[in-house]
């Protein structure tokens, strides 16, 4: 009767648990959207900002926006890909595998502040960079590599061995094994994990905020080492402006925007992972 007694009690807070988590996002993001709505239109996606963004509209926030993780996408990708390839199919160690685990995780557990004060003081100062938009996505590209890297990692993992067995047994080298075997059946992993770290990084502040972006007067950048203007940064101008009415409003546009493209991120890394099973799991 306990035992009973004591899964029921906990069956109802694990369900209740549920119902308010997603009671949570449902009315935070029915604020962001019943507010953002009135603010957007073709004028406001397609004109530039006026008067520190209270007038005006994102088109160049975006562009920023894409840029930058369209940038982290091509560094970080290759990277993370390699470093799971080796991870699983190099790295036999059992104390050198404990330690890459320890790392990334450890990596993956790094408050973006601190990316973002390392960004300042290695490139900025100490390379004298300047501000930079490539600085910025090479900083977010360090940020989210954990998340690609593990995600490859299971994905690879998860192919079985005879894969491996039967490809070696027609006489391909490791190297063909890997080329011609694992990464075709790993890639959707890798894939997914990109998604959803550029669904945490175009949403980020702090990394970006001293060392890539500036808060108003920028268009497209001409070269690598040009500031641009991004939602997150544009958000939190707008906000501390929050006595304008104008400008508040363009803050929950802005808001319902950037969402809506984490919203977009996060549905195609589901769709990748569904659409781009291996083999052996479908």
């Amino acid at each position: 009767m306990n035992r009973k007694l004591s899964n029921s009690a906990l069956l109802i807070i694990c369900h209740l648990a549920a119902v308010i988590s997603i009671l949570t996002l449902v009315f935070l993001l029915s604020v962001i959207v019943f507010n953002g709505i009135r603010a957007i239109n073709l004028e406001f996606i397609l004109t530039r900002s006026r008067n520190f963004g209270a007038e005006g509209g994102i088109f160049y926030q975006i562009i920023g926006s894409i840029l930058l993780v369209f940038c982290t996408a091509l560094i970080s990708f290759p990277l993370a890909l390699g470093t799971a390839i080796f991870k699983s199919e190099c790295l036999k160690n059992f104390y050198l595998l404990k330690l890459s685990s320890i790392l990334i995780y450890g990596l993956n557990g790094i408050p973006s502040i601190i990316f973002g004060i390392f960004g300042l003081v290695f490139f900025v100062h100490y390379l004298n960079t300047g501000i930079s938009w490539f600085v910025g996505s090479i900083i977010l590209a360090i940020m989210i590599m954990p998340t690609i890297v593990l995600a490859a990692y299971q994905s690879i993992n998860s192919i079985p061995k005879i894969y491996r067995e039967s490809a070696q047994a027609l006489g391909l080298s490791k190297w063909r094994v890997i080329l011609q075997v694992i990464i075709p059946q790993g890639i959707g992993g890798a894939i997914t994990g990109l998604l959803i770290g550029l669904a945490r990084a175009i949403g980020e502040t702090a990394p970006i905020m001293f060392i890539a972006t500036a808060f108003s007067g920028v268009e497209i950048p001409g070269s690598l080492l040009e500031p641009v203007t991004a939602l997150p940064t544009h958000i939190l101008i707008l906000s501390q402006q929050a006595t304008n009415p104008l400008a508040l409003q363009n803050a929950w546009g802005c808001s319902l925007i950037l969402i809506t493209i984490v919203f977009i991120f996060s549905i195609s890394a589901l769709f990748s992972r569904i659409s781009l099973r291996p083999v052996s799991q479908r």
